[in-house]
């Protein structure tokens, strides 16, 4: 079981974020790593500041954690998505 468990408005803020993260490697193969995973994973290290190799093992491996990130944020800059706060 994981210790850290995002709040429920920011799982339901996983939805727009969810396309950039499947963007965020080639369709070659299927995926073997569960995005919302990676998504806790990443709030967990902007919550925590923890090192990347200090990811918790209930996570997926800080390399797969970093790539998705890397490539989410050059998505992100190159289509800018529109988020409204309700």
């Amino acid at each position: 079981m994981r210790k850290f468990t995002p709040a429920i408005s920011v799982a339901n803020n996983f939805e727009p974020i969810r396309e950039l993260l499947e963007n965020a490697r080639k369709k070659t193969r299927p995926r073997t790593v569960d995005l919302y995973e990676v998504f806790c994973a990443i709030l967990y290290l902007l919550k925590s500041g923890c090192q990347w190799r200090m990811l918790p093992s209930d996570f997926p491996k800080w390399c797969t954690v970093h790539h998705y990130l890397r490539c989410g944020v050059r998505n992100l800059k190159a289509a800018p998505v529109c988020w409204s706060r309700r």
